[in-house]
């Protein structure tokens, strides 16, 4: 699999990591749209959110109960936004399932 979060997850390309554990990888992003701009991936290749299953969807909830700690080493203690585009129409472009972090200013009413 030619995955550029496969090969981040596992070591092959470096990245600036921010958290990591055996499930979950959160590095920051090469093109920020905020301040603070983190993506969190599941080391394991699920490829948006419709492949989101009974099988993998633990790995969604550990992601969930990560976020606030990633969050508040990164400085967020005044809040932030959680994005995960799922296909083509919605600017997916690595399919490899991602949350993005983004906060650092107010962020205000519009998408990012």
């Amino acid at each position: 699999m030619d995955c550029v979060f496969c090969k981040i997850a596992n070591g092959e390309i470096p990245s600036t990591k921010v958290y990591e554990d055996d499930k979950i990888t959160a590095f920051n992003d090469l093109n920020p749209q905020a301040p603070v701009h983190i993506l969190i991936i599941p080391k394991d290749h699920i490829s948006c959110i419709n492949d989101i299953n009974s099988e993998n969807s633990d790995v969604i909830a550990h992601i969930f109960e990560k976020i606030p700690q990633i969050a508040k080493y990164a400085g967020l203690e005044n809040g932030y936004r959680i994005i995960s585009n799922c296909g083509k129409d919605a600017g997916q472009t690595v399919f490899h399932l991602h949350f993005h972090l983004l906060g650092g200013k107010i962020l205000g009413e519009g998408l990012v």
